[in-house]
């Protein structure tokens, strides 16, 4: 286990205390048990008056996150084996972990190219009817696997420039996460969320494009909304916008949200407002996801979700972008693309493979060991 956002001091391995894991069939409300988790280990209530030495690894799916925040669900996991919500109440000082030897093969999309530039179609329709100004359409692709599972997982960790890598396993299963985007950071009533929204090869390019800038502007203006909902009166302002970060040979480009929190505010409070994050959803958000749940041909996993650490005074957790799940045989892996009314289909097709690219190309390298 290395979930992202640890800050130095809690570098190395993590010793886990207790877990609580959540899958749609369980039934309950998500919401209030992972509150009563968090509280359970001196997580609860708001961060600048949180003490100890716990901490509590967190991964959400996208079911997870669309129960939590009360938005329409989309479909069912392609890996099932893979909770839609993971709490791990973890303390610095565990033991390094080996994973064994792993290999992959053949990859076999979840639709056709065709029928993903029919979907951009589809959005374009909801667009010119009104319904949205943007949504996220993401595809699905999945190869057989053979070995450790938590080995492809710590490749996809490794990959360069992902500022929020990390891995999580559990009983068959195992996550790997290389996203460079900040769903959600909280330094004591200090909280920023940094949206990704345009991708290129060019970076010049993407500099220039009047499209990836204007479908970045809306997710800001949403991401200032969602802070809104939980931040002091005034508190909410962007502090940077639309600058360009490398990513495995591709450019993103970000910007930095921020606010002060409202009295009373606790970190459960802050992912209903912010999760799932508006650059793997659309504008409006609400509409956008039951948009979305009619349109992708499979469930979203663990991808497009949220992975950190929630600890004493704050938490710093990543949106599940370039993110691959392991479970029964097979590797899972999501990519996709904000659509707006100017979207190119054939163009957004060649956007989702371009980010997928890197994580398979790294997933090919694994072989066993010749030992």
């Amino acid at each position: 286990m290395a979930p992202p956002g640890r800050p130095p001091q809690w570098s190395g391995a993590l010793r886990e205390l207790e877990r609580w894991e959540w899958r749609p069939e369980d039934g309950g409300n998500p919401r209030e048990l992972l509150a009563a988790f968090l509280d359970e280990h001196g997580l609860g209530g708001e961060s600048a008056a949180q003490t100890g030495s716990t901490g509590v690894a967190v991964l959400l799916g996208a079911l997870g996150c669309a129960a939590v925040a009360g938005l329409a669900p989309g479909r069912t996991s392609p890996v099932p084996a893979v909770p839609e919500i993971v709490a791990v109440a973890v303390r610095p000082g565990g033991d390094q972990v080996r994973a064994g030897d792993a290999a992959v093969g053949d990859w076999e999309r979840s639709w056709t190219e065709q029928a993903h530039r029919d979907a951009v179609e589809q959005v374009r329709a909801a667009i010119a009817r009104g319904d949205v100004y943007q949504a996220n359409v993401v595809g699905h692709a999945s190869a057989p696997v053979t070995g450790d599972p938590r080995r492809l997982a710590q490749v996809v960790a490794a990959l360069p420039g992902a500022q929020y890598a990390g891995a999580l396993s559990g009983d068959g299963w195992a996550v790997g996460c290389a996203s460079p985007e900040q769903l959600v950071r909280v330094e004591g009533d200090r909280v920023t969320t940094v949206p990704v929204k345009g991708t290129s090869h060019d970076r010049d390019a993407l500099r220039a494009s009047l499209k990836d800038r204007a479908e970045h502007v809306m997710i800001v203006d949403l991401e200032r909304n969602d802070l809104a909902r939980i931040a002091r009166t005034g508190s909410v302002e962007v502090e940077q916008l639309y600058a360009l970060s490398g990513w495995s040979g591709l450019w993103h480009a970000g910007s930095t949200v921020a606010a002060r929190l409202a009295d009373g505010v606790s970190l459960t409070d802050v992912l209903v407002a912010l999760v799932p994050g508006g650059s793997v959803t659309g504008a409006p958000k609400r509409a956008a996801c039951a948009l979305l749940a009619g349109l992708e041909p499979v469930g979203r996993g663990p991808a497009m979700g949220a992975f950190g650490l929630v600890r004493p005074g704050g938490a710093d957790l990543g949106l599940t972008i370039r993110t691959a799940a392991v479970a029964d045989g097979r590797v899972h892996l999501w990519a996709g693309g904000g659509i707006t009314w100017d979207s190119d289909p054939a163009a957004e097709v060649r956007e989702a493979a371009a980010k997928a690219g890197p994580v398979r190309a790294a997933l090919a390298q694994v072989r066993p060991s010749s030992s």
